[in-house]
């Protein structure tokens, strides 16, 4: 069992605690940092974590093997750095970081320190999503050549903090908050992007945005792209991939629908799983040597780059 830190008691780091706590047998939280500390002592009570409002002291307790890291998207970098030199692991919730620079010193101070980074990005362990990516590495598909993403979630409207509509930590309208998760989908599935072309249409600002962000892309595979996401429609996610031979299409959590030749479709639906307990079980896997970690490095620094460059367009188009 690996004794862990929570970095940020807010609604996402809470919902972290809620799925692994008394739940899995490779992880536990010890000890909880909040800069609000009143508001969420019962919280803590109730899970048996030690409260304190200073990321040192987590750093310094001696039990504590593994940091989580759910504070606002600018204290990532230089708070998986501190982590990593104090001989911690570290899982960082996503983004990463902001640009591909402070991701690269975050990435380079784990392997300095020798310790394992792993990252939040949840919709990859939903069972569409892991079934998509076998069907994808099989060939099934012959060769990629397009691919299509599309998330909304509404909880942005009413269940995130303030801080989440600051310019300076949520940039790209539902970029950072709902569509890096496609993104992210996007490299784990077809690799690196070398170029983007964007557009945002935005009919309210925040606090209560009412807006549209969409993203064309080429791959360096040579694949093309089409992402869009909006902040202010129900709960709606797919990922939809077009070979040679067939398409695949991941719709939600748990469903799956692929067309093949002389338009045989085959429909998927799959058991739901607790994706925040099954990430963290994973990357829990990797620190015991049972498993290779379960997103390389890479990735986590192509994200970041694609977001960073999508961004970088927006501001130009705005």
């Amino acid at each position: 069992m690996i004794d862990a830190a929570i970095v940020g008691l807010g609604w996402w780091g809470k919902n972290i605690v809620n799925a692994v706590q008394g739940k899995s047998d490779r992880l536990r939280f010890v000890r909880g940092v909040s800069l609000d500390a009143q508001s969420v002592g019962d919280f803590a009570t109730g899970h048996g974590l030690d409260l304190s409002t200073a990321f040192a002291d987590a750093l310094a307790d001696p039990r504590v093997q593994m940091v989580v890291i759910a504070t606002p998207h600018s204290l990532h970098a230089s708070q998986v750095a501190a982590a990593a030199a104090a001989g911690k692991a570290v899982f960082c919730e996503k983004p990463l970081a902001l640009s591909r620079a402070e991701a690269q010193s975050a990435v380079d101070a784990c392997s300095r320190a020798g310790v394992p980074l792993g990252l939040g990005a949840n919709k990859r362990f939903w069972p569409s999503m892991r079934e998509l990516a076998a069907v994808v590495a099989s060939g099934e598909l012959g060769d990629i050549l397009h691919i299509e993403g599309h998330y909304s979630n509404e909880n942005s409207r009413s269940l995130f903090a303030s801080w989440r509509n600051l310019p300076s930590e949520s940039p790209g309208g539902a970029m950072t908050g709902t569509a890096l998760h496609v993104l992210d989908a996007f490299v784990h599935l077809l690799g690196p992007v070398s170029r983007v072309q964007t557009q945002l249409v935005s009919r309210r600002p925040p606090p209560d945005p009412l807006d549209a962000v969409s993203v064309l892309l080429e791959f360096a595979s040579g694949a093309s792209g089409i992402l869009a996401s909006m902040r202010a429609t129900p709960f709606f996610w797919r990922v939809h991939v077009f070979g040679t031979k067939g398409s695949a299409e991941a719709i939600d959590e748990l469903d799956l629908v692929t067309r093949g030749p002389d338009r045989l479709v085959r429909r998927q639906s799959f058991t739901p799983v607790d994706s925040l307990r099954a990430e963290l079980d994973a990357f829990c896997d990797a620190l015991l040597g049972r498993a290779v970690p379960p997103i390389p490095t890479t990735e986590m620094l192509d994200t970041v780059a694609a977001f960073e460059a999508i961004v970088a367009s927006l501001g130009k188009t705005a």
